[in-house]
């Protein structure tokens, strides 16, 4: 299934025809489109389909304008068709089942799989997908115990087609507003953001956040630094995922700069003009309020019972020259919205129970933001379970996979001493 769109002005030009009659296309039925916001969106499945009930010739050839949802080309890639299609043959396989519900859930074994067989289950189910994969290193890790956690033996092309086939199945899993976060290394990450493109359609990337991993290196070798890595931010529609926009509280550092000023008993503030840009010649705000008018060329922000009001809390500051401001205390800020650039340390291997353990206050902050109470969480690649972990404790539903003993050992015992319940299968294939 197509993830991109053509615009009304992309079909008139394509077809030679003018914005109005594609709009009589549209309002005929005989053009299938979306509105999404203000404006209509022609799947470029429904373009096709169009095309090839109103052509004249055996084959139509068009430009779609998808220079912007290229395609990496490489041997061994699977049509999406097939990657599709089918099912897995193979059972899950009861180990431990701890509750009644279909939902909070491990499964060990191969991902691609358990995404084939609990498909028809999951499907557009899913309202947040986060995965922190291999990064086609061609490393071995290991855990605290020096004992091998997994094998990061997928290089190159081989790696990429990996990522593909399994993105193709997690995003059929997505609801129609859920999202995914794939966080990945610098070395690899631009392929598989041209291959996420592919899969979840260049509209719908929303961000790529540079993630600070790390204290600043001091390597000798003839580059700077490297102290972050990436994760790749896609909705399955954008504009309609979830997005709570929870925003940041500010530091100590901060508050002390945005609001210099102390109030004996409210705390820390900072103080705004009364007034803004623009004269207003009949209206309340142009007109004096306590005997002072408004600077030449501006009015006041409120209207004058507003700014008596503001007085009479204690909420206006008089400077000795008699210049009003209004006073705003720091304790009201709502906090600072969230930007592209995190600095979330991961711990040291010496502090957790698998190699790759990611810092769970971001994991805290993706699930707040990108889903809501009894969302469906999955993580395809839990690893020692945190992802699951935070979204157990904010209150959604979850699912992970997983195909590492070590990794199954981490979950284990890490729910265990958490008291989460949790069903844990194993998935056997069948020849």
């Amino acid at each position: 299934m197509a993830r991109n769109f053509l615009t009304i002005d992309d079909i008139a030009e394509t077809l030679g025809i003018t914005r109005q009659t594609v709009s009589k296309y549209i309002r005929e039925k005989e053009l299938n489109a979306v509105k999404i916001n203000k404006s209509y969106r022609v799947p470029f499945r429904d373009f096709e389909l169009f095309l090839s009930r109103n052509a004249t010739i055996s084959e139509v050839k068009v430009d779609f304008r998808r220079s912007r949802n290229c395609q990496l080309d490489y041997a061994g890639r699977t049509d999406e068709s097939e990657i599709l299609s089918g099912y897995s043959a193979g059972v899950l396989q009861e180990v431990d089942i701890q509750h009644d519900q279909p939902w909070n859930q491990f499964i060990f074994g191969d991902n691609y799989l358990i995404l084939k067989k609990l498909l028809p289950d999951l499907k557009e189910k899913v309202d947040l997908v986060y995965i922190d994969p291999p990064f086609g290193t061609g490393q071995d890790f290991i855990n605290r115990d020096n004992d091998l956690a997994y094998s990061d033996s997928l290089v190159n092309q081989e790696f990429l087609e990996f990522m593909r086939k399994r993105l193709y199945l997690m995003r059929e899993c997505l609801s129609p507003r859920g999202s995914i976060y794939l966080h990945i290394d610098k070395k690899i990450g631009h392929y598989v953001k041209v291959i996420m493109d592919e899969v979840f359609g260049y509209d719908n990337f929303i961000n790529d956040i540079t993630r600070i991993k790390c204290n600043p290196k001091n390597f000798a070798r003839n580059a700077y630094g490297n102290y972050s890595d990436m994760i790749l931010f896609y909705a399955r529609n954008r504009d309609e995922n979830i997005f709570a926009g929870i925003r940041q509280p500010l530091s100590e550092r901060e508050v002390e700069k945005l609001f210099p000023k102390k109030h004996p008993k409210q705390g820390r503030y900072t103080t705004n003009p009364l007034h803004a840009p623009g004269e207003t010649v009949d209206g309340d705000t142009g007109k004096p309020w306590k005997g002072l008018n408004p600077p030449k060329g501006r009015h006041w922000r409120y209207s004058r019972k507003v700014l008596t009001d503001l007085d009479r809390d204690g909420l206006v500051e008089w400077s000795d020259t008699g210049n009003p401001r209004k006073i705003v205390f720091a304790r009201d800020h709502k906090g600072k919205k969230i930007q592209d650039v995190w600095e979330f340390k991961d711990k040291g291997l010496s502090y957790v129970s698998y190699p790759t353990q990611k810092n769970h206050e971001m994991l805290r902050q993706i699930i707040l933001n990108s889903s809501v109470a009894n969302s469906l969480v999955m993580d395809c690649f839990a690893g020692s379970g945190g992802t699951l972990q935070m979204a157990h404790r904010l209150g959604r539903r979850w699912i992970g996979m997983d195909n590492s003993l070590k990794s199954l050992d981490a979950v284990k015992k890490a729910f265990a001493k958490a008291g989460i319940s949790c069903n844990y299968y194993n998935f056997v294939g069948l020849d």
